[in-house]
C-alpha cells in the first residue's frame, strides 16, 4: 500500500465549483500506465494528470494526461490546471514567465502572468491545426445529435479539426440549439463511418450572442462518449481548433480572432471561460494559444 497525493483544481474559472475539475498527482513515481488509467477512473473527472521528471532538456517536466477511457497526447484544461498546481507546489517559481511541459505531442510551452505573487493566468501554445474530412450528410448528422437540419449554421461546414486531438466541429445557429444537443452514439458513429471518418468527440457551438453575459464570442459544448466523457465543462484541446475553424472559414475577423472567449459548461452548471488567441499572417494561421485561470478547491491522498 502506498499513498499518492493529489491536488483538486477547478480550471478555466476563478470561482470554486465551476469550470472543469482536474486531479493533479505531483508525485506519481511507481505508478504504471495501467495504474494511472485506474486512478483516473477512480477520480471520475474528465481528466487527471501525472507529473514526472523531464525526459528531455528542452522541457521542465513530463506530464501524462488520462481521461477515464484513454491517455491523451495533449489537452488544454489539464495543462492550464497543472500549471497552477505546480505554482502552488513551488515547482514553478513566483514571477517565472514560462514553463514547458513534455507532452505526448512534444514540448508544449505555457506563458505565465502573476499578480501579488500568485499565478493569475496561464496560456498554452498548441500545435498548428490539421484539417480532416468533412461530413456531407448534414441532415443525418443533425438527427444523430438530436437537432434539426435547420438548427445548423448554414455558413459553416461540419468537419474534423485537430491541434493534437481531433474533434468534429458542428456550428449551430443558436444557443437554444446547442443546449438541445443529445447524441445518439449509435447513429452518430454510423454517420461518421458513412463519411469515412473515425468517431470523434463532438464539439458543438454557436456564434449567437443573444443572452451573452460576459462578452463571450462563442457558446459551446463538448460531448465525447467514446472517451468515457458524456460531456466536458471545458475543453482546451478543442478550443484551439475552434479558433482555427472560425478563422479559416472567415467566421471571425482576424483582429477578433487574436483574442476571444468561448463559454462552455453552462448547461452543466459549471460555466467555464476559455480564452483563445489565433495569430495569422497573409491568411495562414501561425500560432494557436489557449488560456485561462484555475482555483484550488481541495487536496487528498489515494492509498492502494
Amino acid at each position: 500500500m502506498r499513498d499518492y497525493r493529489y491536488l483538486h483544481l477547478d480550471v478555466f474559472t476563478s470561482t470554486p465549483l465551476e469550470g472543469n475539475q482536474l486531479a493533479v498527482f505531483p508525485e506519481p513515481a511507481g505508478l504504471s500506465t495501467t495504474d494511472m488509467q485506474r486512478v483516473t477512473r477512480e477520480m471520475n473527472f474528465s481528466e487527471s494528470t501525472f507529473i514526472f521528471p523531464a525526459e528531455r532538456p528542452d522541457t521542465n517536466c513530463r506530464m501524462r494526461i488520462f481521461t477515464p477511457g484513454e491517455e491523451l497526447p495533449i489537452a488544454g484544461h489539464p495543462t492550464i490546471g497543472s500549471t497552477f498546481a505546480l505554482a502552488l507546489e513551488g515547482v514553478i517559481r513566483p514571477g517565472q514567465e514560462s514553463f514547458v511541459f513534455g507532452l505526448g505531442v512534444g514540448p508544449t510551452p505555457v506563458s505565465l502572468a502573476w499578480q501579488d505573487g500568485a499565478l493569475d493566468f496561464a496560456r498554452m501554445t498548441q500545435p498548428l491545426p490539421a484539417f480532416g474530412g468533412p461530413v456531407a450528410d448534414r441532415m443525418g448528422l443533425a438527427a444523430a445529435i438530436g437537432i434539426g437540419e435547420a438548427d445548423l449554421d448554414p455558413d459553416a461546414p461540419i468537419e474534423i479539426l485537430s491541434c493534437g486531438v481531433p474533434f468534429l466541429f458542428v456550428a449551430l445557429a443558436s444557443r437554444a440549439a446547442v443546449d438541445r444537443v443529445d447524441i445518439s452514439r449509435q447513429a452518430y458513429a454510423a454517420c461518421c463511418r458513412a463519411a469515412g471518418i473515425a468517431e470523434r468527440p463532438a464539439f458543438v457551438f454557436t456564434r449567437d450572442r443573444a443572452g451573452a453575459a460576459g462578452g463571450e464570442a462563442v457558446y459551446s459544448r463538448m460531448l465525447a462518449p467514446g472517451l468515457g466523457i458524456a460531456e466536458d465543462p471545458a475543453t482546451g484541446a478543442a478550443s484551439g481548433p475552434l479558433g482555427c475553424f472560425l478563422a479559416a472559414h472567415h467566421l471571425l475577423q482576424p483582429d477578433a480572432a487574436q483574442h476571444f472567449v468561448s463559454v462552455q459548461g453552462v448547461r452543466m452548471g459549471r460555466p467555464s471561460r476559455i480564452h483563445i488567441s489565433i495569430d495569422q499572417q497573409d491568411g495562414t494561421i501561425t500560432r494557436v494559444r489557449v488560456g485561462g485561470r484555475s482555483v484550488l478547491v481541495g487536496e487528498g491522498t489515494l492509498r492502494f
